[in-house]
């Protein structure tokens, strides 16, 4: 069966004072939105907290809503995100690691789906423990922090690592990619294992985003066929 890349916009990478037209914009053909919380501390930018969560649920009732939480406590904040009507919220292994499997346990009780993400330095090896909890994988493919970064090659290495592991110990995670991912390099990812691709300033800087999500669905399909 052939497997179906989903695409999650990242609000990021919108206007920042017109975020509502610019999901508008997408036309409804994105699968997830993506919501990049940062405090300042983790990484060194600010930017969306619960309210701008509670306010997409609001406008966007259907919506799937993908928080990425890159917080130096994100357990103090999983209540608040699952609150505001969040679907799923990754967090980071390298955010209080020794607090990492009840976190992903307390998100999965919470009735949302529960992910981990990985800087592009942390190798795999640290999910070992936690693979059978999560839902989704989020690979990092630039430094977290700030959105119009250039695509880190070589953590496509890590998108197949992480698919081998999958298919060998029978996982059912998501793998997910976010960080410089555009035309050049979306089929790249797919093809490597990733499921959800997380696009920003691509998608949002373009002339029209809803056209050019459907071109990077149609680049995908294609590029597959081809290698088939």
């Amino acid at each position: 069966m052939e497997r179906r890349t989903l695409f999650a916009p990242s609000v990021l990478g919108a206007d920042p004072l017109n975020v509502s037209a610019a999901v508008d914009s997408l036309a409804g053909g994105f699968d997830w939105l993506h919501l990049d919380v940062m405090d300042g501390h983790f990484v060194p930018n600010l930017s969306f907290g619960p309210g701008m969560a509670a306010a997409l649920r609001g406008r966007y009732p259907e919506a799937f809503i993908d928080a990425h939480l890159m917080l130096d406590n994100p357990d103090s904040y999983l209540s608040a995100f699952a609150e505001a009507g969040v679907s799923h919220i990754s967090t980071h292994a390298e955010a209080e690691p020794q607090l990492l499997h009840g976190r992903l346990s307390r998100t999965r009780k919470a009735g949302l789906k529960a992910g981990v993400a990985l800087a592009p330095a942390t190798p795999v090896e640290w999910l070992r423990h936690v693979l059978s909890l999560a839902d989704v994988v989020l690979v990092m493919s630039v430094t977290p922090g700030f959105g119009g970064q250039s695509f880190i090659e070589e953590t496509l290495e890590k998108t197949r690592d992480l698919a081998r592991l999958r298919a060998v110990e029978g996982y059912d995670y998501l793998i997910q990619m976010d960080g410089g991912i555009n035309g050049e390099n979306a089929a790249q990812a797919a093809a490597a294992g990733c499921d959800v691709l997380v696009m920003g300033s691509a998608v949002f800087g373009s002339p029209n985003p809803a056209a050019y999500l459907a071109e990077m669905r149609t680049l995908i399909q294609q590029e597959a066929r081809w290698k088939c």
